[in-house]
């Protein structure tokens, strides 16, 4: 593998992974209102997300959202009206109380796995960013699809680490953040980024 394209697409995807967004606001809500197992399983989910992404451009069916716009704008409003729910969920909860970590069960988590998940998946914009972004880094005479699904599970890895430490970081303030009016102004706040983003993907012309 040419070690120089692998320097490079690092440096920037590390940039990129480092500029925040709604990845980056989902998992610190998450690690400070709910606790760190459930941050990092949404952190899962969305790495899950993004390499389900590389996949998909790795054999080609990503092509499909550059060639159909019906294709586009399907996924486009799908994804954007699940963020507007996800927001609008947030700002409507009422709570007091949260779980302690330590007793998060296994499906409680695989609820915020989820999250993580679809809040990619159902993002079209990620795989326009794959279809344009890898195929930089990618030079002549490698296999491209092996060398664009690594450079895919790059990017995830680089996703987790990042996020394990916002997650790390977050993890000390637990107890103040846990307080009820700071959980309610988390939601709301976090409730209202989700709807930002809904409202800009759907308004998004490309």
């Amino acid at each position: 593998m040419p070690a120089g394209s692998l320097i490079a697409f690092t440096a920037a995807a590390t940039l990129l992974t480092i500029t925040p967004g709604l990845d980056t606001a989902l998992v610190l809500r998450t690690a400070a209102a709910e606790g760190k197992r459930k941050a990092f399983a949404a952190a899962l989910g969305i790495g899950l997300g993004c390499l389900a992404w590389g996949t998909i451009v790795a054999f080609g069916l990503g092509a499909l959202l550059q060639a159909s716009t019906l294709a586009y704008r399907a996924l486009k409003w799908i994804g954007a009206a699940y963020l507007v729910w996800l927001g609008v969920q947030l700002i409507r909860t009422q709570r007091t109380e949260l779980d302690q970590p330590d007793t998060v069960r296994a499906g409680e988590a695989s609820v915020w796995l989820q999250r993580g998940l679809l809040t990619n998946l159902l993002n079209p914009k990620v795989g326009i960013f794959y279809i344009s972004f890898l195929p930089q880094f990618i030079p002549a005479g490698v296999d491209v699809r092996a060398m664009t699904l690594l450079l895919a599970t790059i990017h995830v890895m680089l996703g987790l680490a990042w996020f394990a430490l916002l997650i790390g970081a977050t993890a000390p303030l637990g107890r103040a953040l846990r307080r009820p009016g700071t959980i309610r102004a988390l939601d709301r706040l976090t409730g209202g980024v989700f709807l930002l983003f809904g409202v800009k993907l759907a308004l998004s012309r490309t």
